[in-house]
């Protein structure tokens, strides 16, 4: 009668795949949906930016305007440095999201391979199982199991 058991061993087996490999697809979705936040953080994290840099350079225009200093010449240069400046870093802010979303679509990616490998496991659980319950159920018809 071992075989009863061999047989719900295996129902157990396959259903315990089947919940890992749905916690894995979940913790993946999880890993897209971070993707989908860092690209609008950044969005936000630009316009602040930009607003930042806007503020900045009008500041730095009254200033110069004020102490009688045309916007000519050396700062004219040093307004157009700021302007570089930003844009390189307006890149470096676009090339840092860019690498964490990376890292979360690697990570989706992962928890999808270890979902399919738990359920690859249980697979060769449960048909263990069920080739237990049918040497059990062979060895009770040839007389052994009596």
């Amino acid at each position: 009668m071992s075989f009863v058991f061999d047989i719900a061993a295996a129902k157990q087996a396959s259903a315990i795949g089947k919940y890992n490999q749905s916690i894995q697809e979940r913790n993946a979705q999880i890993s897209e949906q971070e993707v989908e936040t860092l690209d609008k953080q950044k969005e936000f994290d630009l316009a602040k930016f930009e607003e930042s840099f806007e503020r900045l350079q009008a500041e730095t225009q009254v200033a110069y305007l004020k102490s009688g200093v045309q916007l000519s010449g050396t700062a004219y240069r040093v307004m157009q440095s700021n302007v570089e400046q930003a844009e390189l870093d307006k890149k470096v802010i676009e090339y840092n999201t860019d690498i964490k979303q990376s890292q979360k679509l690697e990570e989706a990616n992962y928890s999808r391979m270890q979902g399919q490998l738990a359920r690859q496991q249980a697979k060769i659980a449960e048909l263990g199982y069920y080739s237990k319950a049918g040497q059990s159920l062979m060895s009770m018809g040839s007389g052994g199991g009596k």
